[in-house]
Parts: structure tokens; sequence; C-alpha cells
């Protein structure tokens, strides 16, 4: 059976927009039931100015209150020196790095040019790797940006190879705004794929149009080995008002293990880390498996 990694990005990506302020003691109690379904990969916290993202001001007391299972990483978004220091007081073992391939979007989110932050992100890389730690890549906006529109694939490509260059161990190439299809995923991969090895991409989309699941199936022909998602579908787009965001860790583990992939994930126990958050938040969970198990529960 091929196996399949499931990036789980839940208590960072899919936290870090909600408008409930979600207590420390609830994300530790969250991170945990995330160990305890078999994810390889548990995104925890991003340590990052409080001011900017209020919702990671806790990612040392996050990861002081976890349970780390053996076998599992888990990791920490980190946006320069001062976060990678952080993030190493914390014991942290694996952290990532998040650039753009949108100049506008660059700007916007992190305050500096595509250029200035990846001369920034090449100390961090060099530093993490020099005092063990792992590091990840994400390059925002691949499919799409909120302020350009279409992005250049020779675009992604270039960056792609740029930080692999780095060093980071693999790239996520993310649909931050989730205006991907299907017929674009396989447009860049082939592209891309002539460049870099497959084993080194991992795809990050977005249900905001409800392709994320068909982006996933486009994607698998090409030994893309590695997909993120957030449980329960958490994490809204904040640059579309009401709209879905992450794609779904039970909705994809659901579809994987139906076409007879492995991920080692329990999809009883995912269902129980969404039942702890669900209550917690302003909305209805949008994953649809989560939806229906609830509602069979209910019955």
């Amino acid at each position: 059976m091929r196996h399949i990694v499931v990036y789980e990005v839940g208590p960072r990506d899919g936290l870090q927009n909600e408008a409930a302020s979600i207590a420390t003691s609830d994300k530790i109690a969250y991170v945990d039931r995330l160990s305890d379904a078999g994810l390889p990969v548990i995104e925890v916290s991003a340590f990052v100015s409080p001011a900017w993202v209020p919702q990671m001001a806790d990612a040392a007391d996050v990861f002081a209150g976890i349970a780390r299972r053996p076998g599992t990483r888990y990791t920490a978004l980190v946006p320069n020196l001062k976060g990678l220091a952080r993030a190493q007081d914390a014991n942290v073992t694996d952290v990532a790095i998040f650039a753009a391939a949108s100049e506008t979007f660059s700007r916007r989110n992190i305050n500096q040019s595509i250029e200035d932050s990846l001369a920034t992100y090449a100390e961090v890389v060099s530093r993490a790797l020099a005092s063990g730690i792992r590091v990840r890549g994400y390059l925002s906006t691949a499919f799409g940006c909120p302020y350009e529109g279409d992005v250049p694939i020779d675009r992604v490509v270039d960056l792609t190879a740029r930080l692999l260059d780095f060093g980071v161990y693999e790239v996520a190439v993310s649909d931050t705004i989730g205006v991907a299809h299907p017929g674009q995923v396989r447009q860049l991969l082939e592209r891309l794929l002539a460049r870099v090895p497959a084993g080194q991409i991992a795809l990050h989309f977005h249900d905001t149009r409800g392709t994320g699941l068909a982006n996933v199936l486009a994607a698998l022909p090409y030994d893309v080995n590695t997909f993120d998602a957030s449980t329960g579908g958490l994490g809204g787009c904040p640059y579309a008002p009401g709209a879905s965001g992450n794609l779904s860790t039970e909705d994809l583990v659901y579809m994987l293990h139906g076409l007879g992939y492995d991920t080692g994930v329990d999809l009883t126990a995912l269902l129980r880390a969404s039942a702890l958050m669900a209550p917690l938040l302003t909305h209805d969970l949008p994953s649809r498996y989560y939806q229906a198990a609830s509602r069979s529960a209910h019955a």
C-alpha cells in the first residue's frame, strides 16, 4: 500500500484566524487528541508577534504542555531569527518558514519583499540546521493571489527550487486562497517536478471553492505523498469571508482510505479531536465527514 503523509495544521493554520479565543489548556488537549489519532506531523503553533497573531501568543506554553508521542513530529512556524530562538527555547525540533509567490501578498503579509524575506529565511534555515532543527518551507499564493490574481508558474518553480537550495527538507506549495482547480494542479506539477523531486514537495490546499479533495486526486498520480489538512476543516480564508478554509483532515483521510492508501491515521480518533474544538468556536465545523458523523450519532 502506498503511504501518504497527512500533515496536520489545525492547531496553527486552523486556529490562527478563528475569532474565538481558545484557552491554552484546550489547545494542549486538542494537540494530544491529534497525537492519539496517530498523525505523523502536527503543526502546533507559531512563534510570531502576538500583536499580529494573538491566537498564537501562548506557543511556548502549548509546547510545554503537550504529551509528545514517539513517532510524531511537532512543528512550529517561525518568521525570523527571533522566532527561531523562541522555538529553540521551547525544545521545538521542527520549524517552518513561509515565503510567498506574490510580491504584493509578501508585503501585505510579512511587510517584506520576496527577496528580503528570502534573505531572512536563508539565515533562519542556516541557523536551524546548525542546531539540528529540521526546516520546512511554505510557498504561499502558489496558485493565485488575492491582490495580483494569477501567479506565473515559472515563479513558483524558481522560488520552490531556491527554498530547497537553502536546505529545507520539503516545500509545501500552497493554495492560500482556495482558487486552485485540478487542471491547474496538473499543469503546475508537470512543470515543477521537471526541476525538483516529488519527494520534496507537499501540497497545501484550501477548500474555499470546494475543490480541495479534487486537487488531491489530481496530484496523486504525480507521486506527491504529503498533503496538509486541518481537523474539522478548521480555519477560514481571510480573503473570502464566510468561506471554508483548510481542507478537512477527516475528509482527506476518509477519501485516501477508500482509495486503498495507507495513512496510519485513526479516523475515529480524529473525530474526537474535532469534537473537542467544535463547541469552542463561533461557527460549525465545515468538515463534511465530521458533519455526517455528528448527524449519525444523534440519529
